[in-house]
């Protein structure tokens, strides 16, 4: 017998042992490997250890899984533990804090199918995929001239190497953003139609992912508008063109008040767009209001839609009859007496008598500031199917200004009928009331018989 020094130690042993089980593994084929995932569910009854060495079986033969074939069938392995796990009888969990074996297995199963998945591919649909969205983000997003530069060398890369590994006659014959794009659109379609398949055509499908996550990259790293600061964007528009020398502060501040002295709406609206401060904001909104252009009434529609009282009021001052539709609603806000008059201000300037019935309805409304400016914005549209209703609220309303808005708006009116029906009050108690119809009375004596 040998002395002390010479005997194995058990630690040894265990090391030994384990050394000589992934000798085993590492020279064990595919089916072997299977074969020890279906042994242990194959007794007449499975407990959590029998499953418990079938998983393990299954993460040892994933590292041997080389074709679909072989992942299929340890997936169709994990359809029999999981039938095997819901049959099996398993000791409940002794008390409260003890881990439940059902549920341990059960999340090891569920680890398994999702290592089992990642073996998966990869697949020329991911190519499609990956090239499809990186040719949506090309057309779609806003690029700086010289992110659009910077697009053409990863796109002409990936279409080279599609070209050559598919042997198909792919190229860029636009390098502007659409033209790119539809270049990769039409390397896709290559790959697509190349039906390769996941087993037989293992290494053109990885190269071609590799070619594709190269293109990912270099489009990321391309410079995009939104990538720039807000001063870099206003540069790049040209927005400080204006300035010989930047007497205010901020700057921004001295470049608008040129470009409205120039009547340029569209820098406003940049500025209005871009600059995040409520002083700029202000500023912005007041020389829209003051311009009164037309190119802004979308983005006041916009922010109408919202119940923007300036935008509302640019697009009075603005005129355009495609503001009634999304503002006329508004004169109905009872809550917000502010919102109804600086709507009905607001339609009274655009003019448009496709308002008339919803402004002649606020002239009973409650708020006399609101009725008042109702009859005022029927004034100004000059719908004579208004007449009635104002010639009624001079009669009977009991505020002052409101009838005073009534007369006015009658005389605005201007037909005959509207006139009478003021010129009728020239001894009124009422100056607003007298003097139109004082008005009222030399436009009828002047009208021929």
């Amino acid at each position: 017998m040998s002395d002390g020094d010479d005997e194995p130690t058990e630690a040894a042993d265990a090391e030994g042992a384990a050394d000589e089980a992934e000798g085993e593994l590492e020279a064990a084929s595919f089916e072997d490997a299977l074969a020890a995932v279906s042994a242990p569910l194959e007794a007449d009854e499975v407990d959590a250890e029998a499953l418990e060495t079938a998983l393990d079986a299954v993460d040892a033969a994933v590292e041997l899984a080389e074709t679909e074939a072989n992942l299929d069938a340890l997936d169709a392995a994990l359809d029999d533990a999981e039938a095997a796990l819901e049959a099996a009888e398993l000791p409940e969990p002794e008390d409260e804090d003890a881990e439940d074996p059902r549920e341990a297995l059960e999340g090891a199963l569920a680890d398994t199918r999702e290592a089992v998945g990642a073996a998966r591919g990869p697949y020329a649909s991911d190519v499609v995929e990956a090239v499809e969205g990186v040719a949506d983000d090309v057309a779609d997003t806003r690029w700086t001239e010289r992110g659009e530069g910077e697009l053409v060398e990863p796109v002409e890369a990936f279409v080279t190497t599609a070209g050559d590994l598919l042997d198909a006659d792919l190229g860029v014959d636009d390098a502007a953003p659409e033209g790119l794009a539809e270049a990769l659109r039409a390397a896709g379609a290559a790959v697509d139609d190349a039906d390769l398949d996941a087993d037989d055509d293992r290494e053109t499908i990885a190269a071609l992912v590799e070619a594709a996550d190269a293109l990912a990259d270099g489009v990321d790293a391309a410079q995009a508008w939104d990538d720039l600061t807000t001063r870099e964007k206003l540069d790049a528009e040209g927005f400080y063109d204006v300035l010989d020398h930047r007497k205010d502060y901020p700057p921004e501040w001295s470049a608008l008040k040129v470009w409205e002295q120039q009547g340029n709406a569209e820098m406003v609206l940049l500025a209005l767009d871009l600059l995040g401060s409520d002083f700029m904001e202000q500023h912005c909104l007041e020389a829209l209001r003051r311009l009164g252009d037309e190119a802004a009434v979308e983005p006041m529609l916009e922010r109408a839609g919202r119940r923007d009282k300036d935008a509302i009021e640019i697009l009075g001052k603005i005129g355009s009859d495609e503001a009634v539709d999304t503002i006329v609603e508004y004169v109905a806000t009872e809550s917000d007496p502010g919102l109804q008059r600086t709507t009905l201000k607001a339609l009274g300037e655009i003019g448009s008598e496709a308002a008339t019935q919803a402004v002649a309805d606020q002239l009973v409304a409650e708020n006399p500031l609101v009725r008042s400016a109702a009859a005022r914005a029927l004034g100004c549209i000059g719908d004579p199917r208004a007449v009635e209703p104002l010639a009624e609220v001079l009669a009977d309303d009991d505020a002052i200004p409101v009838r005073g808005a009534a007369a006015w708006a009658l005389v605005q009116v201007g037909t005959a009928e509207a006139l009478e029906a003021v010129a009728a009050y020239t001894d009124d108690r009422v100056t607003l009331v007298v003097d139109e119809a004082e008005i009222a009375a030399e436009a009828l004596g002047a009208k021929p018989a």
